[in-house]
């Protein structure tokens, strides 16, 4: 069994006893670009991901799709994860292949918590997605009063 293959079956005591054994597979992927802390974070393994951090992975590891950590935990409204990549340097403003960021997933997907929490971390909210649309736009087009709100520039 791999790091991987351990985290995804959510087998902690089996991803600790390999980390031990290889601390340098913190970083490596699998096929689709999936490192161990995408694939802990994205399953809301908190305490997992605690762990993982002492061995400093990659926290803006992006998948094929150029998606990260904190833009999964983003749309799901994970706080507590969000606030321990963010405390790790997880960067709040990479955007994926299409342009997107880890706001506007938090808009898309109605997080008005996950969105302050972002604001509050440097989210910069002029970012705008490949169809030129940005999170207060995104906002406005979903109805999404209270967010857009949070985001508005005025």
């Amino acid at each position: 069994m791999n790091l991987i293959d351990a985290v995804k079956s959510q087998n902690r005591e089996e991803a600790k006893h390999i980390l031990e054994q290889n601390p340098e597979a913190i970083n490596q992927p699998d096929e689709r670009g999936f490192t161990p802390l995408l694939y802990a974070t994205y399953t809301g393994q908190t305490a997992l991901v605690d762990y993982l951090m002492k061995f400093h992975p990659d926290v803006n590891a992006q998948d094929v799709t150029g998606n990260t950590a904190l833009m999964g935990v983003s749309f799901k409204g994970n706080l507590d994860m969000a606030e321990l990549l963010l405390k790790h340097g997880a960067d709040v403003n990479l955007s994926n292949k299409k342009g997107a960021t880890a706001m506007i997933y938090a808009v898309s997907y109605n997080q008005p918590d996950m969105v302050k929490l972002l604001l509050s971390h440097g989210a910069d909210i002029s970012i705008k997605d490949q169809d030129g649309l940005s999170a207060r736009a995104h906002a406005r087009n979903l109805g999404f009063k209270e967010i857009e709100a949070l985001v508005s520039q005025d």
